[in-house]
């Protein structure tokens, strides 16, 4: 399979992405007090995910529709899975695609990109961790709750937010450290940050020699290309309706 412009994915930079992923979702289902299940081919959770959280998440490409569904809670719609590499056909069970995306890596020992003169640092309070949800959010009270104070303890996570000279929020992400790889997720830049400054502040805060990988999609990619990450697989996640 080929990416943009014909060059062929790289099968092993997604198997470095998939399984720091799917260590993210299951840090913020413990940080709400629903802890997953790590089987051979899939991570699942018997129950109901946090928003915007799937329920299952393929760990390999030869997952199956069984290894997914078998393990999550479809007694009411709104299930999701994340189907990693692409090979599931789910709309026989019911689900729909919601969206496509495509992995994204950066090598390690890639100079850092030029980044804009916003302070960046890890977040360490329960305080500055709801200033950060708020601003992620735009403000929406339901979808800041999703960041709770137990993300600070765990050793894996770090929050990361880049200050204006006013102190206030213009950007912000989460790094999250697993095997060779750090993944960045949650990455936003608010009103009047490029994007892409965004990215760059995020990195300064990934420890030296270590790869970094995530997933994209549409507007949100090409930023992120820009700042040295490439495609390296796609994905596609599936909702119950």
């Amino acid at each position: 399979m080929k990416g943009r412009g014909g060059k062929p994915y790289d099968p092993q930079m997604i198997t470095e992405a998939v399984p720091n992923n799917a260590r993210w979702c299951e840090a913020m289902c413990r940080a709400h007090g629903r802890p997953g299940t790590f089987g051979p081919r899939a991570w699942t959770n018997a129950r109901r995910t946090p928003l915007y959280y799937p329920d299952a998440v393929t760990l390999t490409a030869d997952a199956s529709v069984r290894d997914v569904l078998d393990g999550i809670d479809r007694s009411a719609p709104g299930a999701s899975v994340k189907d990693s590499f692409a090979r599931l056909d789910l709309s026989a069970e019911g689900f729909s695609l919601l969206f496509e995306a495509r992995w994204i890596h950066r090598p390690a020992g890639l100079p850092l990109p030029a980044a804009a003169e916003a302070r960046w640092r890890a977040v360490r309070t329960p305080a500055e961790l709801a200033d950060w949800a708020t601003a992620w959010s735009g403000g929406d009270a339901d979808e800041a709750a999703l960041f709770r104070a137990e993300l600070l303890a765990d050793p894996e996570t770090t929050v990361v937010a880049g200050y204006g000279a006013d102190g206030r929020i213009v950007g912000g992400a989460v790094l999250s450290e697993s095997g060779r790889v750090t993944g960045v997720s949650n990455l936003f830049a608010a009103d009047g940050t490029d994007p892409a400054e965004a990215w760059a502040g995020s990195l300064t805060l990934v420890r030296d020699g270590r790869a970094v990988v995530g997933y994209e999609a549409g507007d949100d990619l090409p930023p992120a290309l820009s700042v040295g990450f490439e495609e390296t697989g796609p994905l596609r996640v599936w909702l119950d309706a």
